[in-house]
């Protein structure tokens, strides 16, 4: 033991203070690599590289056992719930407010110069253009068999090109609708494309009811032309709501509603009640919302926030919370405020946009449910129509600490943890996500910030007082080798005391026994 630590103190006399100096540097500055690498990899995939590889790798080679391995035959339908749960609630729908490509967001690609659109969403309009507007016989009709190609062009142009050949051969219905969704400048220009679009695609539509029993080729023909008449009326409607015409934009919707019941696929439901919110029908309001607002039918922001929007309207122009505070809540006012915290609970994103404590950016053509993308298509349209209710805002300002006080919400289902993920692939890179629940910083990033900052520290001290710090880093490894010392003597003794208490006893002398 002595010649250890005589060895180790010869040794240590030996290094010079440029020893510790590049010692420390070197320390200091792999811990800021990692600190740096960690907090890349948090911000991009919202975990800890160091935990998940110790969780996912060395627990299962250090012998760790898994909680579920010991009753994973009994829980295996229980995961398998839960994962068809989320992977339904992170179901990505079509934005039913969604703006026209070319009128709209291509103007605000020309005048910022930044694309509002990503490529995962443009992608997934690709698809349902596919879906709602083409069928399995569009090769024998040769303007169809265009139009199913130009569908699946990525290059705006080329598909621009395709439907123009397309309404060389005949009137194409789906060519004029490519033509005012991506070429047209104006809502104007978008409008008159789609009477055009109308007027053909209405023909199609009537040509093809005749003839929809006569074989499953002519019912997928049927249902493609459907799709497409439905879609040209709505959008429409929304061309008139952009211009202006809100009450003919309102009533072309209801007909539209009317004549097509069955297909809540499209949502046009949410596109009314947009509407009747900017011509102030209340009444009208609360009966779409009497029909739609189901416990059996799927649920939206736009739902959600409308009917709780009712219930502050009644009561916010003369809540106050400090009176409230003293005489408690009244009927209406308990109303008004579990209405807001179920709508909050749904998505607990949009309040943030709506008491504009975060910018907004334009929609995108898809949404997530209760994710970030819903909260910005919501409101962006129905900011206008919270500010209109006086007091309305000031009664949701009660719910600022967000997401906080929706701990103890029991409406719904846990919020699903998938939604970051996808509104990062919905929305722009320029745009900050909204993450719910905020998530905190792992263990290992403040474990290498603070190692990383300590050994800076003694890199600096050692730099600028290299005797001192030399003399202290001695004087330190002096009293680590004497401490382990004192350790080594005292399990010395503790050993021989055992000996000793296990030796029998010895034997008395005659003296002593008498």
């Amino acid at each position: 033991m002595f010649g250890t630590e005589s060895s180790l103190s010869m040794f240590l006399n030996t290094l010079t203070p440029k020893f510790y100096v590049a010692l420390t540097g070197t320390s200091s500055l792999i811990s800021g690599l990692i600190l740096i690498f960690e907090w890349w990899y948090f911000r991009k995939y919202g975990t800890s590289f160091i935990e998940q590889v110790s969780v996912s790798h060395l627990r299962p080679l250090l012998g760790g056992v898994d909680n579920n391995s010991s009753n994973n035959s009994n829980s295996s339908n229980g995961d398998s719930d839960s994962n068809r749960q989320s992977v339904s609630e992170c179901k990505v729908w079509r934005n039913p407010l969604n703006l026209f490509r070319g009128a709209e967001y291509n103007r605000y690609t020309w005048v910022t110069g930044r694309e509002p659109l990503t490529y995962y969403d443009m992608n997934l309009s690709a698809q349902d253009h596919q879906t709602f507007f083409t069928c399995d016989s569009d090769h024998l009709r040769p303007a169809d068999a265009i139009m199913q190609k130009a569908w699946r062009e990525r290059n705006p142009q080329a598909r621009i090109s395709a439907a123009h050949e397309a309404l060389e051969i005949n009137e194409c219905a789906t060519a004029y609708i490519l033509l005012a969704e991506e070429e047209a400048t104006t809502i104007a220009e978008a409008e008159k494309l789609f009477k055009q679009a109308l007027k053909a695609g209405d023909g199609c539509y009537r040509r093809s009811q005749q003839l929809q029993h006569h074989g499953s080729q002519y019912e997928a023909q049927h249902r493609r032309d459907t799709n497409v008449l439905v879609y040209i009326k709505r959008r429409l409607a929304m061309c008139a709501r952009r211009l202006g015409r809100t009450r003919e934009a309102v009533k072309m919707m209801r007909d539209l509603m009317k004549e097509f019941p069955l297909l809540s696929m499209f949502n046009i439901h949410e596109n009314l009640l947009e509407a009747l919110l900017e011509l102030q029908a209340y009444a009208d309001v609360q009966a779409v919302l009497a029909k739609y607002d189901d416990i059996s039918l799927p649920k939206s922001a736009t739902i959600c926030y409308t009917a709780a929007l009712l219930k502050a309207r009644a009561v916010s122009d003369k809540f106050s919370p400090e009176a409230a505070s003293r005489r408690g809540l009244s009927t209406a006012e308990m109303n008004a405020v579990e209405a807001i915290h179920r709508a909050v609970e749904f998505n607990p994103h949009v309040p943030k946009y709506l008491l504009e404590m975060k910018s907004l950016i334009l929609p995108p053509e898809h949404i997530l449910k209760r994710g970030d993308s819903e909260a910005i298509a919501y409101a962006f349209f129905h900011l206008a129509h919270w500010k209109r209710v006086e007091g309305a805002l000031n009664l949701l300002h009660s719910f600022r600490m967000i997401p906080y006080p929706l701990e103890k919400g029991h409406l719904f289902y846990p919020y699903p943890i998938c939604t970051e993920t996808a509104d990062r692939e919905l929305l722009p890179s320029f745009h900050e996500v909204s993450v719910y629940p905020k998530k905190e910083l792992p263990f290992f990033i403040l474990f290498t910030a603070g190692l990383c900052s300590f050994t800076a520290m003694l890199a600096l001290l050692t730099h600028q007082f290299p005797e001192l710090m030399g003399v202290f880093a001695k004087a330190m490894i002096d009293i680590f080798c004497s401490a382990e010392f004192r350790d080594w003597n005292c399990e010395s003794i503790f050993m021989r005391v055992e000996d000793d208490l296990e030796m029998p006893p010895a034997p008395q002398s005659q003296h002593f026994q008498k």
